[in-house]
């Protein structure tokens, strides 16, 4: 398989990312979510100098916390005795990495947070034994703040379309001299450990099986009949899969949106991956090419990743997709207000805005927007042509 690096990234020690560790943990703490290899761990280190980190992928501490779960309370009351006797500040903030493999360490951080202030930063890259364990989620103590790979703005003139849509823009692998060896080893290491850590699943050869198939769905409304016999696995087994990938935060689902007066919309979600370069390596493709249906699949993939950090990052939106029976589909829609298509071309016709028309006639918009490859702005009707990277600027500005 070709290399996908059209040219050699600069050498950087750190990208700067979006979110404000610091801002956040001000007022409370916070549940940090985001798959791994995201850079929760680089953003935690060059934001929270101070802080005291337990990293639960460390088995010898993991098996001494697990042993005796007081042991965290024990550290800190020592910490503390320690910062007055030298007449140095404790720690005002802890990091516990990887808190979802030892869910019952939350009852520890939760009498600590009520009873002397501590103020916690608890990641992880699964929410899902969290969620389904009905373990001590802290009652509203901490608030939840997902974290995403790279998006456009936190990589400025770094940013390559080309090799984001190829690479995909998990931090070390955008910035590989080797991202296909690197995508090889995640996709085929990292997914299957990540689900049999997470006791899932014990059928490795089926989920394995299932999410090959799973990306050849990305970007389309699922017919799940078919990827079970695709993956050779019960059509009930499917929907289990797509949830443990969701709980994982490996997909996002889109749902539809369903409002209109003439044309009757499909109800059925869409299934997103989270990362373009991932999805790539699992269908098995080569580099992709301009002017290609796969391109433009990444393409939208890669709006959807920048919609969702900004939906998590900077203002909370609902996404939804528009489809009607007849065929005509619009990829995003932003609460109600704005309709965009998603279109990987470099010279738009009339053809290409046929459903963003479409939709106009079944609801009202503020905005019809078709983001693409084209290099200025331009208007046709109601409908606005804009450049993905002014788009962009002006949905993060």
């Amino acid at each position: 398989m070709k290399k996908t690096n059209e040219r050699q990234l600069p050498e950087l020690d750190y990208f700067p990312r979006l979110v404000d560790l610091k801002a956040l943990l001000k007022e409370k703490s916070y549940f940090l979510f985001g798959p791994r290899q995201t850079g929760k761990s680089s953003l935690i280190a060059h934001s929270l100098k101070e802080a005291r980190v337990y990293n639960l992928l460390d088995n010898a501490l993991f098996l001494d916390f697990n042993r005796n779960l007081r042991r965290l309370t024990e550290e800190l009351n020592a910490t503390g005795a320690s910062a007055l006797a030298s007449g140095t500040r404790s720690p005002s903030v802890v990091v516990i990495d990887e808190i979802q493999r030892l869910p019952d360490l939350l009852n520890e951080v939760h009498r600590l947070i009520e009873e002397r202030g501590v103020r916690f930063l608890l990641t992880g890259s699964s929410a899902r034994k969290l969620r389904h364990g009905g373990v001590n989620l802290l009652g509203g103590r901490a608030r939840t703040q997902y974290f995403h790979p790279f998006i456009v703005k936190e990589l400025g003139r770094h940013f390559d379309l080309k090799r984001a849509l190829n690479s995909g823009l998990i931090p070390s692998i955008y910035l590989s001299s080797d991202s296909n060896a690197d995508l090889e080893a995640y996709t085929g290491n990292y997914l299957q450990q990540e689900i049999v850590a997470e006791g899932a699943t014990r059928n490795i050869p089926a989920f394995s099986r299932f999410l090959k198939v799973s990306a050849l769905c990305n970007a389309t409304i699922v017919n799940f009949t078919n990827v079970a016999n695709d993956a050779q696995v019960p059509r009930t087994t499917v929907y289990e899969y797509f949830e443990i990938l969701k709980d994982t935060l490996i997909i996002r689902e889109l749902p539809a949106f369903k409002k209109g007066k003439q044309r009757k919309p499909i109800c059925s979600s869409k299934y997103y991956f989270f990362d373009t370069g991932v999805v790539r390596q699992l269908q098995g493709r080569g580099v992709l090419s301009e002017g290609t249906p796969e391109f433009g699949q990444a393409f939208e993939t890669f709006l959807m990743h920048e919609l969702t950090a900004y939906s998590d990052y900077k203002r909370p939106v609902f996404l939804s997709f528009w489809r009607s029976t007849s065929g005509y589909e619009v990829d995003f829609i932003i609460d109600e207000h704005t309709a965009i298509e998603s279109k990987a071309k470099f010279v738009i016709t009339p053809d290409d805005l046929r459903s963003l028309e479409a939709i106009a006639d079944e609801h009202h918009f503020k905005r019809l927007v078709c983001v693409c490859l084209e290099k200025r702005p331009r208007k046709i009707g109601k409908i606005e042509i804009v450049p993905y990277r002014d788009f962009l600027e002006e949905l993060w500005g």
